[in-house]
């Protein structure tokens, strides 16, 4: 089975990740949080590490409860520290209650934040072929900028790039992939 070429053949979570999750359109708010917390963990490290710690991540973070998250207090953020299971950055943290907060805020104004992310395609998954994928594009520019105006941190366009990627707003697998 021919995949992207960015999927390490070695790695079994990288494929299932690529086979079953990658592309896929997403609409659930719970869903859509855990990838956004992911991502932002990701910012300077690879996505195969983020994910060998995503059960880790899970069980750290409420099962990405938004509420849950949202309301963390100094004594969750130290105990967020010194769990070798995750990646532990103080900032990466901070970011993940601050934009859990704003998230909250986005669910409020448009029913949920579903809504908003998929409003800027007219709820269309955007179907790319690139001979070379890039690293962000104007779509990704327009919702990142849109997240920082509202105060949400680790959301440049390259990481809401990737977002849109794994969210599965944007489907760039490779015109050789099975999943093309």
């Amino acid at each position: 089975m021919k995949r992207c070429s960015w999927v390490d053949e070695k790695s079994e979570i990288y494929k299932k990740y690529h086979d079953e999750e990658w592309g896929v359109p997403k609409h659930d708010d719970r869903d859509l949080f855990e990838l956004l917390i992911l991502e932002s963990f990701q910012a300077g490290l690879s996505w195969l590490t983020v994910l060998k710690k995503r059960e880790a991540f899970k069980a750290a973070f409420d099962n990405f409860d938004v509420q849950k998250v949202a309301n963390y207090d100094e004594t969750k953020v130290n105990e967020l520290l010194k769990n070798e299971k995750i990646i532990r950055s103080k900032s990466k943290i901070a970011a993940a209650i601050n934009n859990a907060k704003i998230f909250t805020d986005i669910q409020k104004e448009y029913g949920s934040f579903s809504n908003y992310l998929w409003g800027f395609t007219g709820n269309k998954v955007i179907k790319n072929c690139y001979d070379k994928m890039p690293v962000s594009t104007e779509l990704s520019d327009k919702i990142s900028g849109d997240l920082k105006k509202r105060g949400m941190k680790y959301t440049g366009t390259v990481i809401i790039y990737s977002y849109l990627q794994a969210a599965g707003v944007v489907d760039d697998h490779e015109k050789g992939c099975f999943k093309y």
